[in-house]
């Protein structure tokens, strides 16, 4: 099947579900302006100092990096802070919504699982509590030495960047509670302290969420196998249903393979592209 039919079958199903799950990774926000950090080549497009530096993603999202080189890593993730803070959610996040609110046998409405930590799904109206972030929110910080187990908003802080040499100029984000350093909120690499327990009430949310739902629709957009956490999650929803029936709609420009069922669609489309395509076939009431 082309592109046009698999979305055509599968706004088919989307009009007959009764709960929408919405999965995303990092190229859901490639058309909102944000980089996918796809490789070392395109993270460093993103992040030209860092090339000099010879710095990976990897060395780059590890907590010991702000104990080694605080001021590399705020820098950079000062830099994620202010793009994040900036971005215009692209359409595709808008008709998403929409859908949500309008779709008319949707009565459980949806729920979104994404590995990305940049709050763009908050931005266009999602409910923050219907919002699981595995790895974390970059909206969010912890202390660096644990000294508790409690998260704050990262609101207060304004990070000022040298861009030339990813440097964080102004003071770092302290811990309220002891004062030491404070980090963002995130699942990095290697990272035995992310506090995670806001995300794990989100978890459980997700869980009872779907055990209501009959009959699902995923719609996956922009996850790949790098780190295959929301990839992983949806198939494991197809192979061990636990809704009466299940349809996956896979959108991804390079890997957009599904397994071998039914009721599996894999489309190699970006993700506003594919969604407005979508827009165009469902009828929403």
């Amino acid at each position: 099947m082309d592109n046009a039919t698999k979305l055509t079958h599968f706004a088919e199903h989307l009009e007959q579900a009764d709960g929408l799950l919405i999965t995303a990774g990092a190229g859901m926000g490639v058309d909102s302006g944000l980089p996918d950090f796809r490789g070392d080549q395109g993270f460093w497009k993103a992040y030209p100092p860092l090339k000099h530096l010879g710095k990976s993603f990897v060395d780059m999202a590890t907590p010991e990096l702000f104990h080694t080189n605080p001021k590399l890593a705020w820098g950079f993730y000062g830099l994620r802070l202010n793009a994040y803070r900036a971005v215009e959610p692209h359409q595709g996040f808008h008709l998403l919504k929409k859908w949500s609110d309008t779709l008319l046998n949707l009565k459980n409405g949806s729920f979104v699982f994404t590995s990305n930590v940049d709050g763009e799904f908050q931005k266009v109206g999602f409910k923050d509590d219907n919002v699981f972030e595995c790895h974390g929110s970059i909206h969010w910080l912890q202390c660096l030495e644990n000294c508790t187990q409690a998260i704050w908003s990262a609101d207060d802080f304004k990070p000022v960047v040298d861009k030339e040499y990813c440097q964080l100029i102004n003071d770092f984000p302290t811990c309220p509670h002891c004062g030491g350093m404070a980090r963002p909120n995130i699942l990095m690499f290697g990272d035995w302290h992310w506090q995670s327990q806001m995300q794990d009430e989100k978890e459980r949310k997700l869980m009872a969420w779907l055990k209501q739902v009959k009959n699902l629709a995923i719609i996956e957009l922009g996850a790949g196998t790098a780190v295959p956490s929301v990839r992983n999650f949806g198939e494991r929803l197809i192979g061990y249903p636990i809704n009466e029936s299940v349809n996956l709609l896979r959108v991804n420009l390079r890997e957009p393979q599904v397994p071998d069922k039914l009721n599996c669609y894999g489309v190699d489309l970006g993700a506003l592209d594919s969604l407005a395509v979508l827009n165009e076939l469902l009828i929403v009431g």
